[in-house]
């Protein structure tokens, strides 16, 4: 557990990537409207007599809707950081990484635009909500071979150059917590009204 960043109480070492609740929020709607004219239509062809072997096509509607839905829910849920005794667990929809503390460079909160100065970077619809937010960065260190591991694990959308960028609720509260785990506890810019008062 670690304060949030307004000192207001406790706040769990896990924390969502607003990547996928973004698409959540964005996606759920359409999946919604799969479902509800899937089960419309059927009942109308019924109404008007239709003949329902040429207009099977709308039955199956209702169940890409389910589908959508779940697998939107699914992502969300797959998608988060936590910090562990063992390494900060970063997670996506299909693999996950654990980095040692101890291959962390740096921690810093800043917004998420910062993740997207290169141009050759796609900012795809889904992120640019959360661009001018405040996000999590870490810096790993390691050779290119260990990088890559990383990459290959979280994809270009988290990953890029030395970073894992991460839009977070309370990114200020996981870079303390994150921080006050590293060996040589070098983390900077830290954000928020929690810094460290020197003596």
């Amino acid at each position: 557990m670690a304060l949030s960043s307004n000192g207001s109480g406790p706040t769990n070492a896990r924390q969502p990537i607003l990547f996928a609740n973004q698409l959540w929020q964005q996606q759920r709607w359409y999946a919604g409207f799969l479902i509800l004219l899937g089960l419309i239509a059927p009942i109308l062809l019924l109404v008007f007599r239709q003949p329902l072997q040429p207009n099977w096509v709308w039955f199956i509607y209702a169940p890409s809707g389910l589908l959508l839905g779940a697998g939107f829910l699914l992502y969300r849920w797959r998608s988060y950081m936590e910090t562990r005794d063992e390494g900060l667990k970063v997670s996506t929809l299909f693999s996950s990484a654990l980095i040692g503390y101890d291959a962390i460079r740096q921690v810093r909160v800043q917004p998420l635009r910062m993740a997207y100065q290169d141009k050759r970077r796609r900012i795809a619809p889904v992120m640019k909500p959360l661009l001018d937010k405040p996000a999590l960065f870490v810096r790993l260190k390691g050779d290119e071979t260990e990088m890559a591991a990383v990459k290959k694990s979280l994809g270009s959308r988290l990953f890029y150059d030395e970073y894992i960028a991460m839009p977070v609720p309370d990114p200020d509260a996981a870079a303390w917590e994150i921080t006050s785990r590293l060996p040589d506890r070098m983390g900077q810019n830290l954000g928020g009204r929690r810094r460290k008062k020197r003596k």
